[in-house]
């Protein structure tokens, strides 16, 4: 029996009203009581047949693409929690581990992520690097005797007090260009040399991220992933994906903001002061609507040429802008409209704002990205063409690669 995605959709939507946002307080202190409870609603979810919904197909995902996926991708987004529970969180390794990964590598690592055994984590941003220049990159990882030695440290690892490997962006061609300078290669934490330093707080709040050193790690020669030396244009890749993916888990976060805004106005207290009838109440509902329904619709375009293997770039970034835009308004006004009660824990309207406000900095600051959207939008345009032709300008500068906390 062929199953829609809506219908998915649905049961997901079911699955986290039911499930996880009653339990959102209690996850939210991160402790050892949580992460068990943690578990147990990924075992739920497993049982239920909705975990890993956008793995590859060898892994028993349900979707092929993308595009289909992302209306199951909001209604997973709409609890901080959901992808912990759904796996969704894994999907971007997942992707990367089944493509580029060798036998070892998709039995040792991959297979058990996928079963949802085991957790993986990304480490490519550094303490002493600007995040969105790969060129500043320092970690390092040399070729020995048939092992990689690793050395370095990354920071802002999400997931890395659970993981039980990372994927580690590392310079193994200290001589070539940059395009040719890194590697991906795969690190279980259990490694000797291999440390979690520092836990890092988000907001005063910790996440789950933390530092990350390696001191002489040394892992097999096929723990590489992809090729030596592809290490960039994986990045360009997995970022790629990986905007796509937080861009609909931000935008079922800013749909459940919108939704709790429009019951509030419409509550007993709401109706009582008249708030529907208030003009500005209005414009915060207008604004709200309009952002989410234009950055879901730019999701789509963008999700439809990642399908088609058409060039993306430009349409990936717009949607990652806007769907951090999207969240960042529709959190605002519904705390605007519930009042001080939507900055207390009476809501998670405050949780919400403050993944929100680090939206506008993860997978690339938004002036980073918006600087380098319009030099491109400019540049494809012939006006802008003919006017710089005589011009000592490169108008298809190549892309500028951005962290990746994923």
């Amino acid at each position: 029996m062929i199953v829609s995605s809506e219908s998915i959709a649905l049961t997901v939507r079911e699955f986290v009203d039911q499930e996880i946002i009653p339990n959102e307080l209690f996850l939210a202190k991160n402790d050892n009581a949580a992460q068990k409870l943690l578990g147990e609603l990924r075992k739920k979810a497993q049982d239920a047949g909705l975990f890993g919904l956008f793995y590859p197909k060898i892994s028993a995902g349900k979707f092929t693409s993308l595009s289909n996926y992302l209306g199951v991708a909001e209604q997973e987004g709409r609890s901080e929690y959901g992808p912990l529970v759904f796996g969704g969180e894994a999907t971007l390794d997942a992707h990367m581990l089944h493509q580029y990964g060798n036998p070892v590598i998709r039995e040792k690592f991959l297979a058990p992520m996928a079963a949802g055994d085991i957790i993986a984590g990304y480490a490519m941003t550094e303490p002493e690097a600007c995040g969105s220049v790969p060129a500043t990159l320092h970690s390092s990882a040399t070729l020995i005797n048939g092992h990689w030695i690793v050395n370095g440290r990354k920071w802002f690892i999400c997931r890395a007090d659970r993981a039980s490997f990372v994927t580690v962006v590392a310079r193994t061609n200290p001589c070539a260009t940059i395009d040719q300078a890194f590697s991906m290669i795969v690190v279980p934490v259990a490694t000797p040399g291999c440390s979690i330093d520092n836990h890092i707080k988000i907001f005063g709040q910790y996440r789950g991220q933390a530092e990350i050193s390696f001191n002489k790690v040394s892992v097999p020669e096929d723990y590489l992933l992809g090729k030596q030396g592809l290490g960039l244009s994986m990045i360009g890749q997995r970022l790629n994906l990986g905007r796509i993916l937080r861009s609909a888990q931000w935008i079922g976060l800013a749909q459940r903001c919108f939704d709790l805004m429009c019951e509030r106005i419409g509550s007993p207290r709401g109706v009582s002061i008249m708030l529907a009838d208030k003009q500005l109440i209005r414009q915060h509902v207008f604004n709200a609507y309009k952002a989410i329904a234009s950055a879901r619709a730019l999701m789509q375009a963008a999700a439809q040429a990642l399908d088609s293997w058409q060039p993306s770039d430009i349409a990936v970034n717009m949607a990652k802008v806007a769907a951090s835009q999207a969240l960042n308004l529709a959190a605002d006004s519904a705390i605007q409209v519930f009042g001080a009660e939507g900055v207390s824990d009476r809501t998670p309207l405050a949780s919400i704002f403050q993944i929100a406000r680090t939206t506008r900095i993860l997978d690339g600051a938004d002036e980073t990205l918006i600087s380098s959207l319009g030099r491109r939008i400019l540049a494809s345009h012939p006006s802008y063409r003919v006017a710089h032709s005589n011009a000592n300008v490169n108008l298809n500068q190549a892309p500028i690669y951005y962290h990746d906390n994923n």
